[in-house]
């Protein structure tokens, strides 16, 4: 009979720390089950032992993985975890702000020990001297510039009015997320009138007026919340990894989110929502979408928004917050081209959609302006930034990844 045995016991026998055990299992070197809760990771002891008998695993020949402890996001095949807690059971019940001070401090707010408690109604606020510096910054910007790049010029001006910002103890790093993030939202241009357009309240609406090309529908901030705690964090993706390399050199916090808003343009990583959103902008109707979608593979091209690398039947998030979209727009007539476009691309048995895909449908049904999905990416994916940044913070030691020089002799 199979002994299952806890992880921290399971860490102890291999000589390693509990968060390796995770790299372990992610590389397939373990495998674990959890607990009918669902709370803890059970280990086999069998191969616990055989593991330690044979050592420590090696890394292949060339291979390129680096392996960095934590205690924030946990993602298997099929599901994704903030701190041990079901990141679409979060999504469902609480707020972005919510799982940004889980994400931060290791608890929610009032924490029951649970998801199931009601959404807070936190009022994070950013000085007027920081949101008139972030606003007059990307207002300079030409007409049509993305959503994206104007965040990549907005958090350089809320740094520069912050004397504090060299702080790096966690109530201060936490204080200045806060006002970040409500910053960042805040200066991004509104079509809402000035009567219609709020600085007070959850995030997701104050987010959702600067991204509505018209007016705001209603139900829409709720929608919004869902994706923002989808998008949180998502382990070690290119922009995180970037921020994290940044805080590990002392870094303020500001530039550890530039860091990662540098980082998550390129089209494999957040950009893959601007590609997903002029894909379902080329259908007109439910008709159009054989045609598109053949246009982008006769090309050789990436479909964009489907298929992840790790999440093979499916993405999880995209799976929640295309629920959620068709709830919110059920009569929608572009939520028939979206339909269409995922029947099209099962038809041809192509992957799954993922979160970006899921983006796009969203700014689509709810009229948002072009590159939106990015903007809910970045401003999303800042509380995770600075969540690996207060790790690596407390850590205390620089990454400082090694090359394998594979040029010219010097003594050739």
């Amino acid at each position: 009979m199979t002994e299952w045995i806890g992880a921290a016991e399971a860490a102890d026998r291999l000589g390693i720390k509990p968060a390796s055990l995770y790299a372990y299992v992610s590389r397939g070197v373990l495998t674990r089950r959890r607990e009918p809760d669902g709370r803890a990771s059970l280990f086999d002891a069998d191969e616990v032992a055989a593991l330690a008998r044979k050592g420590r695993p090696r890394r292949a020949p060339g291979g390129s993985e680096l392996i960095i402890e934590s205690a924030l996001t946990e993602l298997t095949e099929s599901s994704l975890h903030y701190r041990g807690l079901d990141a679409t059971e979060l999504a469902r019940h609480r707020s972005f702000e919510d799982v940004a001070t889980l994400l931060w401090t290791g608890s929610l707010p009032e924490d029951d020990g649970g998801a199931g408690m009601p959404r807070s109604q936190p009022n994070w606020q950013s000085t007027a001297e920081a949101l008139a510096a972030g606003t007059a910054a990307q207002a300079a910007l030409p007409p049509g510039t993305l959503p994206l790049e104007r965040l990549q010029v907005i958090v350089p001006a809320l740094a520069a009015t912050d004397q504090f910002r060299l702080h790096l103890d966690p109530p201060a790093v936490m204080a200045a997320g806060q006002a970040m993030i409500a910053g960042m939202a805040g200066a991004l241009p509104s079509s809402q009138r000035p009567a219609e357009r709020t600085e007070q309240g959850p995030i997701a609406l104050r987010l959702a007026g600067r991204l509505c090309a018209g007016p705001m529908p209603a139900g829409l901030p709720d929608v919004l919340s869902v994706a923002l705690v989808l998008l949180a964090d998502h382990e070690l993706a290119a922009s995180t990894l970037a921020a994290r390399v940044a805080a590990s050199m002392r870094a303020d916090p500001y530039a550890v989110v530039a860091t990662g808003l540098g980082a998550m343009g390129g089209a494999l990583h957040g950009g893959a929502a601007l590609g997903a959103e002029l894909m379902l902008g080329s259908a007109a109707e439910p008709a159009d979408v054989p045609r598109v979608v053949g246009d982008l593979l006769r090309r050789g091209e990436r479909l964009p928004g489907f298929g992840h690398f790790v999440y093979k039947g499916g993405d999880p998030r995209a799976n929640l917050l295309l629920e959620v979209v068709t709830d919110f727009a059920a009569d929608s007539a572009r939520l028939a081209v979206a339909s269409a476009v995922t029947a099209e691309v099962r038809r041809r048995a192509l992957p799954e959609p993922n979160i970006e895909f899921a983006l796009a449908v969203l700014g689509d049904v709810a009229g948002m302006i072009r590159g939106a999905g990015e903007a809910i990416f970045a401003i999303a994916r800042t509380a995770g930034w600075l969540a690996h940044a207060l790790e690596e913070y407390e850590r205390n030691i620089p990454i400082r990844p090694r090359s394998v020089y594979t040029g010219h002799s010097a003594d050739a």
